[in-house]
């Protein structure tokens, strides 16, 4: 069915001829007590817009099994053969979060993908809440913020709301603070990002490189298994490779901080170097103990030199760095559909 929008009074010169698509990934390690439960709020939220005659449709579900330790591969193959539109994938291993995450962005066709969660911990009814941020300020990523405590785990939560802040402020990107499992991102940048991603690329900081366009919606998100004492699927070393991931994938600006320091090495010794000549011109007996002025300089200088040598070859090292991960020279969005979800939620709005 044709869609057409209707802008200023005007019907925009603008149509599809098919509903705007939207897939889910979810990587699945243990989730064999919620996945019934998660695909059946997946069937309610599609049913809904195709009732609603809404532009979207949920067209698929895609489920990555990595290496699953639990009976979650049997419940995900049965829930594919109930549901036309539920996808399975066997990983040969386990592999992680992210690289099951990137597999199924691989294996998907939506022109807008939500990962979520193998444990109900995003609700899929909080997908069309990322829809309409997107729509509304042309969003190529919307993250779904927490507003409380996710673990109720004082340690887990400071440690991990710490650490970002720390990268945000050591990188420059802003949004690190944001990043979370359960995000909205358009399709084409998705499937982009994840083509370039080798294994030790932290997902979101290869989206980053595709846009800056990016969103947040706060919302009360709790880990329910965590909080119960249920085991995890991360462990304290899944958490340090995932923290360790971001740093190698992150082209920190604290890397430059060697040329600084050097630089200002070479400054001070110039400088310092100037006061000691005028001081013994002006007051020749002035330094009681000789050589020590002109060793300080000796030191400063080749400090200096030597730091940002090292400086230098840092920064090559990043560049070098990101051109073997893939960050792209450019790339281009297809954002002439969002027209229709802006009009359709503002519909519903009104």
């Amino acid at each position: 069915m044709p869609f057409s929008v209707l802008a200023s009074n005007q019907w925009v010169p603008f149509m599809i001829e098919t509903k705007i698509s939207l897939s889910t990934i979810t990587p699945v390690y243990s989730g064999a007590l919620y996945l019934e439960k998660l695909v059946y709020e997946l069937a309610v939220l599609r049913d809904q817009w195709l009732n609603q005659n809404a532009p979207i449709m949920l067209t698929e579900a895609i489920f990555i099994d990595d290496a699953a330790i639990d009976e979650s591969s049997k419940i995900l193959d049965e829930l594919a053969l109930k549901y036309s539109w539920v996808t399975t994938i066997h990983l040969s291993r386990n592999f992680g979060q992210h690289p099951a995450t990137i597999a199924g962005i691989l294996h998907s066709s939506g022109d807008w993908i939500v990962t979520l969660d193998e444990d109900f911990q995003h609700p899929p009814e909080q997908i069309e809440t990322l829809l309409r941020k997107a729509a509304k300020e042309g969003c190529d990523i919307v993250y779904a913020y927490p507003q409380e405590a996710v673990h109720q785990s004082i340690v887990r939560d400071f440690t991990s709301r710490f650490y970002k802040k720390i990268m945000a402020k050591l990188t420059g990107n802003k949004n690190i603070p944001f990043f979370n499992s359960f995000r909205l991102i358009r399709g084409s940048i998705a499937r982009a990002a994840s083509s370039v991603c080798s294994h030790e690329t932290y997902f979101d900081i290869a989206l980053s490189w595709f846009t800056q366009r990016v969103g947040r919606v706060g919302m009360t998100l709790k880990d329910e298994r965590t909080i119960r004492g249920d085991k995890s699927g991360y462990t304290f070393l899944k958490l340090l490779s995932h923290a360790r991931r971001m740093i190698i994938s992150t082209h920190a600006k604290a890397m430059r901080i060697g040329s600084v320091v050097g630089l200002l090495g070479l400054i001070t010794s110039f400088a310092y170097g100037g006061y000691i000549f005028i001081q013994r011109l002006i007051v020749p007996n002035a330094f009681e103990v000789r050589g020590w002025g002109s060793l300080m300089v000796t030191i400063l200088f080749l400090g200096g030199v030597t730091v940002s040598l090292i400086g230098v070859l840092l920064e090559y090292m990043v560049v070098i760095l990101l051109h073997t991960q893939g960050k792209p020279t450019f790339f281009v969005a297809d954002r002439r559909s969002d027209i229709i979800l802006k009009h359709y939620f503002k519909d519903r709005t009104e």
